[in-house]
């Protein structure tokens, strides 16, 4: 066995340095004939030998059984957006922004944005364990069986280092034609673009499916720290990523000023076409870490880094309708309904027209030529109107006067542009806060869909929520393509949702103005929700964050008589009603992180990054992603390196996680 152990050791060894000259570095060392030979020589002795199997065998790539479905993986380290720019206006005053902050003596590095499905992979002692989707930001899905079938993803890295990095996964632009040939022949449908394709691809319950898309991954950044890793820069974190075995895009360009930017995004506008992989604009970031803990971040994105956005391309279709919706709130939506026309890769038969007052600005009109584009690549929207080719049926049009879902008179609200439909019957209004109520960052209703909840409501099964709690799966297996299995795992779900910690609750009522972070600072003030409805509009205003329109909201939502007859049904059928955080005193000396803006920082050994946050901002601290003057306690993990440094020079508190720990509730 000794032979066989070592010869298996061996083949492995030889072909992942094989694979990593052909699909990263893209030049071979050896004929394909000499790859094939030695991968079927492994396979036979692992057949033989099965317990010799290395989890990160160049065999393993592609597993062989299909996913039921995928799981949720919370990222440790968030993963975050960017702003965009669209034009050199956007771009110019990003720079002098970052110029007010640090001054002049910094340099940019302008990377390729690859126009593909943002991946996370981990790594544990050099071998890859788990990928994901970015999802939210905070939750994606776990899609490692896909991910392992990528070949420029390494299986092995090249030191044994534990490490969490970020990149875009994309389906280069041959294998698209290849694979959208492919579906024509069959008669099958296109896909729209490689972004979708590469996308469509990785959600594919089976690997073997992803295996054969011919996907790509660019690496270009890390979770966490930089300074854990020993270096200073972003720039050199991509060298370090590449030393790793990781592959990065190497049309990269560091740049001392915004003209430099410019002239980077001028070359690359132009010789955007002759690239082998889409890119849908250019990523400008302050290379240097310590600059970019200075510059710190906003809620959703960091301000030491800009997405520049190619412009969007513009057609022309022919405007059919104007189509008007009912949101949860009551605002009357206007889409335009278009003769389908191809715009950034996609097929777009509706777009966005905002509100009434754009309508009218524009002088839209139904049977008009009009221009359209995505704002961003993404969203459709109408810009403009060629009046030239007007026909004479083209009249201005009117928005009603009354709901079109029930009948009530609309009204305008002052300081508003939208108009909106106040009944709180409505039933266009009852659906959507339905599918609001049961959303993932509301109660999380597992199987309970747009379509689901329009059924519901169409059969006379539900009338709101609280009806949602009294489904029986005798009723559910009535509607269309709901199963006996898809039945029982709903009802299961409703009534997993029951638990939820009263801050989920209040942001799934759909209570104007209350977001998920007020929802949250409402439950931890008042814990249960019959002393919130009891709370007085100057009592709200005087927690942090709580303004007049949001209290003056809350006060107006609970005095109505249809709200206290819901919030008695909800409790009736056993929907908790209290917070499930930790409830802590504010005295002094009580609770040293209560109205404390704390960074943490370094590898954490017995917490994770998120467990260390949600506890923390559970007893009332605020988690800050850069040290400043303004920081009051910095948590220091091991190889904790520039905000370490910082911290010491401005004498501010530091604790170890020991201590940490010690100051959390057992």
């Amino acid at each position: 066995m000794n032979e066989i152990e070592q010869r298996i050791a061996e083949l492995n060894e030889l072909l992942h340095e094989y694979g990593y000259a052909y699909y990263v570095l893209d030049k071979p060392i050896v004929p394909d004939s000499t790859y094939d030979r030695l991968m079927e020589e492994l396979i036979a002795l692992e057949e033989a030998n099965p317990s010799l199997i290395y989890p990160d065998s160049p065999t393993q790539r592609v597993g062989g059984m299909a996913l039921e479905g995928f799981q949720k993986v919370t990222h440790e380290f968030p993963m975050l957006s960017l702003s965009n720019a669209f034009d050199e206006e956007g771009l110019r005053d990003f720079d002098r922004k970052i110029r007010q902050s640090i001054g002049d003596n910094f340099n940019y590095v302008c990377e390729l944005k690859i126009d593909g499905l943002a991946i996370s992979l981990r790594y544990e002692e050099g071998r890859f364990i788990q990928g994901a989707t970015r999802g939210d930001g905070t939750v994606g899905e776990d899609i490692t069986a896909n991910l392992r079938t990528i070949r420029s993803i390494p299986l092995r890295l090249k030191e044994p280092v534990t490490i969490e990095v970020r990149g875009e996964a994309y389906m280069p632009k041959k294998s698209f034609a290849g694979l959208n040939a492919k579906r024509a022949e069959e008669g099958k449908e296109l896909f729209a673009n490689p972004r979708n394709a590469a996308a469509g691809s990785l959600r594919q319950l089976d690997p073997r499916i992803a295996a054969s898309r011919n996907l790509s991954v660019f690496i270009y950044g890390i979770g966490g720290d930089g300074e854990m890793y020993g270096v200073d820069s972003h720039g050199e974190m991509l060298d370090y990523l590449e030393s790793l075995g990781f592959v990065s895009n190497r049309e990269r360009q560091t740049c001392g000023t915004i003209e430099e930017v410019l002239a980077f995004i001028t070359k690359w506008t132009e010789a955007r076409p002759n690239l082998s992989y889409e890119i849908d604009g250019i990523v400008i970031k302050v290379n240097r870490y310590a600059q970019q803990d200075e510059l710190g971040y906003t809620a959703k994105s960091p301000r030491w880094a800009i997405a520049y956005k190619f412009p969007a391309e513009e057609v022309t279709t022919k405007l059919l309708d104007i189509e008007l919706t009912v949101g949860r709130t009551g605002v009357i939506t206007p889409t335009a309904i278009l003769a389908p026309v191809q715009v950034a890769g996609t097929t777009v038969g509706r777009a966005s027209l905002h509100n009434e007052d754009l309508i009218r600005e524009k002088d839209i009109r139904i049977h008009d030529t009009v221009i359209i584009r995505k704002a961003g690549d993404i969203i459709p929207e109408v810009v403009g109107v060629i009046a030239a080719e007007r026909p004479e049926e083209a009249v201005p049009f009117e928005m009603p006067k009354h709901c079109i879902a029930c009948g009530s008179e609309l009204i305008r609200i002052e300081g508003e542009v939208a108009l909106r439909c106040v009944n709180p019957a409505c039933p266009a209004q009852i659906a959507e806060g339905i599918k609001h109520f049961v959303s993932r960052n509301a109660m999380n209703v597992d199987g309970l869909g747009e379509k689901v909840v329009e059924q519901l409501l169409r059969e006379g099964y539900i009338a709101n929520v609280a009806d949602l709690y009294l489904l029986q799966v005798e009723q559910l297996i009535q509607l269309e393509r709901m199963g006996l299995k898809s039945a029982t795992n709903l009802v299961e779900a409703l009534e997993k949702s029951k638990s939820n910690s009263l801050e989920r609750l209040l942001f799934g009522l759909g209570i104007r103005h209350v977001g998920e972070k007020a929802a949250k600072i409402l439950a931890a003030e008042y814990e249960t929700m019959d002393a919130l409805m009891e709370a007085k509009a100057e009592e709200l205003t005087s927690i942090f964050e709580i303004g007049e329109k949001m209290a003056d909201s809350i006060v107006s939502y609970f005095a109505t008589e249809e709200v206290q007859t819901l919030i008695s049904r909800l409790k009736d059928v056993g929907v908790n009603m209290t917070y499930k955080g930790k409830k802590v005193a504010v005295e002094a000396g009580a609770n040293p992180f209560a109205g404390k803006t704390i960074v943490l920082t370094g590898k954490l050994a017995q917490l994770t990054r998120n467990e260390a946050k949600a506890k923390i901002e559970e007893l009332g601290g605020s988690i800050a992603g850069s040290v400043s003057k303004k920081t009051d306690l910095v948590i220091a993990g091991e190889d904790a390196g520039s905000k370490l440094e910082k911290a010491q020079s401005l004498g501010i508190e530091i604790w170890d996680e020991n201590r940490l720990i010690e100051n959390l509730p057992q």
